[in-house]
């Protein structure tokens, strides 16, 4: 099962598909220089040197769940610049994380707006980061504006255990969407080529 984990910049996608992958991750992550300043705002965040520029990709066996599951984690980049490479990422996709920092959640929302726009099932993971404050999951979601249908969990994208949780929680509200008729289908654009 293919999967995407998107997020606004910094939200820890790079570190969620590292902490549960069982191959050495493949990253494009490359330092961020001084001609990315005026599109890539830090505040929040001072101490990020890097960025993903095309995507990550990491593999999860998980021969104990009530069926046994290979996914295929593909971390999209943050920035809504690159938009347009998150179409190509969800052909075939099974679902996708939004992975959610809350110190800047005005990030999430593009990730958001675009898995509803493509009819894509997703799921929210807020990311605990150390010394952040952590708010209620149902504080996120009415920030967000998500329905009641979209599951909202809590998560240390550093936490193997968190991680793969949350990857289970989506595959579940996956299958039960296209169980109920409300799978994914792909846009014209996509089904072209």
């Amino acid at each position: 099962m293919k999967i995407l984990i998107a997020g606004g910049f910094g939200a820890g996608k790079t570190t969620a598909v590292g902490a549960v992958s069982e191959i050495t991750p493949l990253s494009t992550e490359e330092y961020l220089t001084e001609a990315g300043a005026d599109v890539d705002s830090l505040a929040g965040l001072e101490a990020k040197r890097t960025t993903t520029v095309a995507f990550d990709f990491g593999r999860l066996s998980l021969p104990d769940a009530p069926m046994p599951l290979e996914l295929f984690l593909f971390g999209t980049p943050g920035q809504d610049r690159f938009v347009d490479l998150w179409y190509e990422l969800a052909r075939g996709a099974v679902g996708a994380v939004v992975l959610v920092d809350t110190r800047r959640l005005e990030s999430s929302f593009t990730p958001v707006s675009f898995f509803e726009d493509i009819g894509l099932p997703f799921v929210v993971a807020v990311n605990h980061f150390d010394g952040a404050h952590r708010y209620h999951p149902e504080q996120v979601r009415t920030a967000l504006e998500l329905p009641a249908s979209v599951p909202v969990i809590a998560c240390d994208a550093r936490d193997r255990n968190h991680v793969a949780g949350v990857l289970l929680t989506l595959v579940s509200h996956a299958e039960t969407r296209t169980s109920a008729g409300r799978g994914y289908s792909a846009p014209a654009t996509l089904q072209e080529a």
